[in-house]
């Protein structure tokens, strides 16, 4: 906006008329009072100024406004239609005015001077506002520096006060600060200390200071004093600003007495399992010692057991069929020999499962048929009733997993209750999981097989002992048995992998619980993530 400042009216309207068809708007003032009254209130890109005016002249005016901060670069320009003198025109340049015209104004003069004036008016206010940003923004980078020069402050002294030696890189990579600790390994500020020449640091700390990500690494320095490499672990870090890498933190902290140790304690359990691989070689030999051994005390034993039962069965029938008493002991006699024959036939199966075997595909249903075969008699003469559900086919050591049904099925048949058909059912079904009441599932890698029967049973609160060698809840009188089989079914089961148990009400029979996986590979997994 410009303002025209003159003391006649009819001098201020023409002016107002002419700037305004240029799209210049105008203010004016008819004194120099009120001139200076509107120029504190508002800002104006030039001043017209007659030099002619009552009270204060156009001069006076100006060298009030060279004293206004808001408006002491406006452009000024005098009209005097009186003072066309030299001294005059002087003495408005001199008074702040940047341009001196007298009347009659040629127009066309006046216009482009007033453009011209605006233009550098506008040029100026610009620049300034240039200026007051760079201004602001030096005075926030100026602020910035001495932040990061006390947090710099800062970081020195934490560094210093640490055990490790300690060190900043620049992001051109460059060494910037290390602290007092660097010294024992290196004379130089401004270079790494000497590693060993096969730790190769160097080549790996430049590909992670490219990729910009932390650097980890054990290495031994040659320490200055005693040119002795010592372990140290190296840790580079980025620190980040805003997302943006400006420098790195890096610490060796001394590893030595550490590294030492686990080295003697590496070298202790390699010795340790050499021995245990001498010792296991030396247990797989008195293994199949003791295997030959079980073999020829079960012949050497059993032979004479025989011949005591030979001979006495001959004696009975020979010369005691008058003496009923004599042959009550003698058949005593005779069954304490069956029972022993009994015990070391079981001790020798007992034995037999810590010797290697190999699992492969078995048809449980062909197998469990084929061992019913055996026990014709003994179903027949009790009258028994046994159902078997479809088996599936899953990994078992055949040999071992037959004794393990023989031995349930054998107890089925013997534990019944007198005068009553036993009747055992046998069946199977797919299990999620390895427990003995996970729900059944089609999908399952473990098979759950049961053997029911409407024996005698067993009172639960002695579960834990039946599966024990020796452990015996029956009258010997009552029923045969050595009190092994149950044992051997245990000692099988956990070869395979798997689990045995049973859930029993006294007189009201038992159920015996085979869990066992399909695939022993899988199951070997399973157990070892579980471990």
């Amino acid at each position: 906006m410009i303002l025209i400042v003159d003391d006649r009216p009819e001098n201020i309207l023409p002016l107002k008329k002419i700037l305004e068809l240029h799209n210049f708007k105008t203010d004016s003032a008819e004194s120099g009072e009120e001139a200076l009254k509107k120029i504190l209130n508002n800002s104006y890109s030039v001043i017209i100024l007659d030099v002619q005016m009552p009270g204060m002249d156009g001069f006076e005016v100006a060298e009030a406004i060279a004293g206004f901060s808001k408006a002491k670069d406006t452009p000024i320009i005098f009209l005097s239609a009186v003072n066309k003198e030299k001294k005059f025109i002087t003495k408005g340049y001199s008074s702040g005015g940047i341009d001196y015209l007298t009347k009659p104004v040629d127009t066309d003069i006046l216009l482009l001077k007033v453009k011209t004036f605006c233009k550098l008016f506008e040029q100026q206010q610009e620049l300034k506002a240039i200026q007051n940003s760079l201004q602001t923004e030096i005075e926030i980078r100026k602020q910035a520096q001495e932040e990061l020069a006390v947090r710099m402050q800062e970081l020195h002294f934490i560094l210093e006060s640490l055990p490790q030696i300690a060190f900043t890189i620049s992001v051109n990579s460059r060494i910037e600060y290390v602290n007092e600790h660097w010294f024992q390994y290196s004379h130089d500020a401004t270079a790494f200390p000497e590693t060993h020449p096969d730790d190769n640091v160097c080549e790996r700390w430049e590909k992670h200071f490219e990729e910009g990500v932390e650097f980890s690494s054990d290495v031994r320095l040659k320490q200055l004093e005693t040119q002795e490499y010592r372990y140290f672990l190296l840790k580079i870090i980025p620190v980040l600003q805003n997302g943006i890498i400006i420098r790195w933190v890096g610490t060796f902290t001394d590893i030595h007495q550490q590294k030492i140790a686990n080295e003697l304690l590496e070298h202790k359990v390699e010795l340790r399992t050499r021995e245990l691989l001498d010792k296991n070689s030396e247990l797989e030999t008195t293994n199949h010692e003791l295997q030959q051994f079980a073999w020829v005390v079960s012949h050497d034993l059993k032979e004479p057991l025989r011949k005591i039962q030979t001979f006495n069965n001959l004696v009975m029938d020979k010369y005691l069929n008058e003496n009923p008493e004599a042959a009550s002991y003698l058949n005593r006699s005779i069954n304490s020999s069956a029972r022993m024959s009994r015990l070391i036939s079981d001790l020798l199966d007992y034995s037999r499962l810590s010797v290697k075997a190999y699992f492969q595909p078995t048809d449980l249903r062909a197998l469990v048929e084929e061992l019913l075969q055996d026990f014709d008699e003994v179903i027949v003469d009790k009258q028994a009733k046994i159902t078997m559900d479809a088996l599936p086919v899953i990994d078992t050591i055949p040999s071992q997993i037959r004794q393990v049904f023989q031995n349930l099925i054998s107890n089925a048949l013997k534990f019944s209750k007198p005068d009553v058909p036993p009747v055992i059912k046998i069946s199977a079904e797919m299990i999620k999981t390895r427990e003995a009441d996970a729900p059944a599932d089609p999908d399952g890698q473990f098979c759950r097989i049961i053997i029911q029967d409407n024996g005698i049973g067993f009172d639960e609160k002695f579960l834990d002992r039946i599966f024990v060698i020796f452990q015996r809840l029956n009258n010997l009188n009552s029923y045969e048995g050595t009190g092994i089989g149950l044992a051997i079914a245990k000692k099988i089961m956990d070869k395979h992998n798997g689990l045995i148990s049973a859930q029993s009400i006294e007189n009201k029979g038992a159920k015996f619980l085979l869990i066992l996986p399909v695939n022993q590979e899988g199951a070997l997994t399973q157990k070892r993530i579980e471990n």
